[in-house]
């Protein structure tokens, strides 16, 4: 019986924890009159793909906040695979999100992932930090002949998530690419060559040709919040004296790449997108996307919090951090509005609903006397 008991709790704690996983994977943008993922009237499109891009880039825009110009440039990247025309010896696309930490590098691979699987774990993850010594270059391409474990082909990498489900492609991150060591480095670039990496036992060959793979880096990150800060310096000016701010940060960007990375490496990489500093302006936005988050983790108590402005300027203010990027408001939210806001729940539970139609208890949040306040309206 005890056995019994502990497997329905596990299996009831494993239940919860799904629940409040599909409320955080829930869309971030409202869908889209009319929009749907099938073919073209006619059906005169044959495409190996069923998702429908303008909807992924309403998800993107969304949840991605000051990189306009990068997120057209990736639904450009998802209208062509959408459109099936590219090299199917090769991966879909190799793309390469460079930029400062904290501006939305990996959410937005988390972000295609939710828009195309409903699901934001829905790709294969590779933490390049973690692969830094040479000797940990076997998680990746498998043990050697002659080492234990090398007839398996054992690595690190996701097949099933690599190759992508039936009509959606598959999605790869190799995340801080710069931090992995040589060895590491040089097993990518028959990935990005022809899609393939066959384990160093040749007893597994792993197909990335139905994938979207990208790449993080954070490189040249310092050299960009100097451009930022108009001392991006002589050389830089007159290399291009008429160049646009994006002009010169991807030229910044791809010195720092040549500065790390072979140019045969870095010939391979078919797009590189540099993303921008969070910008104050921007930060009004920012917190809108951070409460329409925290709110999908109140709906399975039947709450809805609103902020109001106050404390929303409040909140842009104090988690605005050049250095730090979405990272620092995240800490200025859980601070300043999720632990008041906690306190408040258990102190004083919502009041009981009046309706079981979608009913809602409202939250209004407000700072008075350099407290936050919470009330039911």
């Amino acid at each position: 019986m005890p056995f019994l008991t502990d497997r329905m709790h596990e299996t009831e704690r494993a239940g919860r924890t799904e629940a409040a996983l599909r409320d955080e994977n829930a869309p971030m943008a409202p869908a889209a009159g009319g929009v749907s993922d099938a073919l073209p009237a006619g059906g005169q499109l044959r495409s190996r793909f069923t998702f429908d891009p303008a909807r992924i880039e309403a998800e993107l825009r969304a949840s991605i906040v000051g990189q306009g110009e990068s997120l057209t440039e990736l639904v450009q990247i998802l209208q062509m695979v959408r459109a099936d025309i590219g090299d199917p010896r090769k991966p879909l696309c190799t793309v390469l999100l460079c930029g400062p930490t904290g501006v939305g590098k990996t959410e937005t691979v988390r972000t295609l992932a939710r828009g195309l699987y409903g699901d934001a774990d829905a790709f294969c993850r590779v933490d390049m930090n973690t692969l830094a010594q040479e000797h940990y270059a076997a998680a990746l391409t498998g043990a050697p002949p002659g080492y234990v474990g090398s007839k398996e082909g054992t690595t690190i990498l996701d097949q099933e998530k690599i190759e992508g489900s039936r009509g959606l492609p598959g999605l790869v991150l190799f995340d801080e690419v710069e931090k992995a060591s040589n060895e590491v480095v040089l097993a990518l670039m028959n990935v990005f060559d022809n899609g393939l990496l066959t384990t160093a036992s040749g007893e597994r060959t792993y197909s990335f040709r139905n994938a979207l793979v990208f790449l993080s880096s954070n490189l040249g990150a310092r050299d960009l919040m100097q451009l930022d800060e108009g001392r991006a310096g002589l050389m830089q000016w007159l290399r291009a004296p008429n160049a646009s701010r994006r002009e010169r940060a991807h030229r910044i960007v791809s010195d720092a790449l040549l500065e790390r990375f072979p140019p045969e490496f870095v010939n391979r990489i078919d797009h590189i997108e540099t993303f921008n500093w969070i910008a104050r302006e921007d930060m009004p936005a920012l917190v809108d996307v951070e409460l329409q988050r925290l709110n999908r983790r109140l709906g399975k108590h039947d709450l809805e919090l609103s902020v109001r402005e106050e404390l929303r300027s409040f909140l842009s203010d104090c988690g605005h951090d050049k250095r730090f990027g979405a990272r620092a408001l995240r800490r200025a939210v859980r601070h300043h509005l999720e632990f008041p806001l906690a306190g408040f729940l258990l102190e004083q539970p919502a009041p009981a609903p009046t309706s079981h139609n979608d009913f809602k208890n409202r939250l209004i949040a407000d700072r008075r006397d350099g407290k936050v306040w919470f009330e039911y309206s």
